[in-house]
């Protein structure tokens, strides 16, 4: 799958997803590390990439303002990394492309909350 990487993604999550052979990119390496999280969004669907973060007010922009693409929230610390990457793993082999791609996903480390985008 392809995704784009929130600056607020661990090292170890890119790690992990390049691992299992997905396609990523940071924000950083398009020169979005300052970007409005509006323009991420509007990143993410340009390029046909699902959106990774771990930054909570994605929701709000997903759901109230109905702006953007598919988006996975992870919600984990360092601690529960490896149990997120499991639950991540799931997802992704669970849902399509383009189930992720018009969904808000949530995962952590007891499992995940999948919601359809608005049409």
């Amino acid at each position: 799958m392809r995704f784009l990487l929130d600056q607020d993604v661990y090292a170890k999550t890119e790690r992990f997803l390049r691992d299992e052979g997905h396609d990523l990119v940071r924000v950083a390496e398009l020169g979005m590390s300052q970007a409005k999280d509006e323009a991420i969004l509007s990143t993410a669907q340009a390029q046909e990439r699902i959106l990774i973060t771990r930054d909570r007010d994605y929701g709000n922009l997903v759901f109230v303002r109905s702006l953007g693409t598919g988006v996975i929230y992870l919600r984990m610390v360092p601690s529960t990394l490896e149990a997120v990457h499991g639950e991540l793993k799931r997802v992704i082999a669970q849902y399509s492309t383009v189930a992720l791609s018009k969904a808000f996903v949530v995962v952590t480390k007891d499992g995940h909350r999948f919601r359809t985008l608005a049409a």
